[in-house]
C-alpha cells in the first residue's frame, strides 16, 4: 500500500452569498458531494448564504469547490465564495443541517 500525501482528507468551510436559496441549492450540493466522495452538510443562513462544511481528498475537494463556484443548478447565482480550510473532519455522508 502506498500513502500519498494528496490523498490526506482536508475540510473546508466556505459560505455561499448571492442567489443560493430557494433554488435547489442544498439539493444540488448534496448530489455533487455524494458524486465526488465528499462528507460534510449544508445549511441555509439567516442572512440568505449557504454555510458548507466539506472533507475529502484535495483533488475531490478542488473538483467540489469549482462547482460550487459556478452554482450547481441553473436557478442559482453564486456571486461570492468565501473558502476556509479548518481542522475539523467530518466521517460520513452529506446532509442538511437546519
Amino acid at each position: 500500500m502506498v500513502n500519498v500525501l494528496n490523498d490526506k482528507n482536508k475540510t473546508v468551510k466556505m459560505a455561499a452569498i448571492g442567489r443560493v436559496q430557494g433554488v435547489g441549492f442544498r439539493w444540488s450540493t448534496i448530489q455533487i458531494a455524494e458524486e465526488l466522495n465528499i462528507s460534510g452538510w449544508v445549511k441555509n443562513e439567516p442572512d440568505g448564504s449557504v454555510t458548507i462544511v466539506a472533507s475529502g481528498t484535495t483533488e475531490s475537494l478542488d473538483r467540489f469547490i469549482a462547482k460550487i463556484k459556478n452554482s450547481p443548478t441553473p436557478f442559482a447565482k453564486v456571486k461570492s465564495l468565501h473558502i476556509n480550510y479548518i481542522s475539523k473532519t467530518v466521517n460520513k455522508g452529506f446532509n442538511v443541517k437546519y
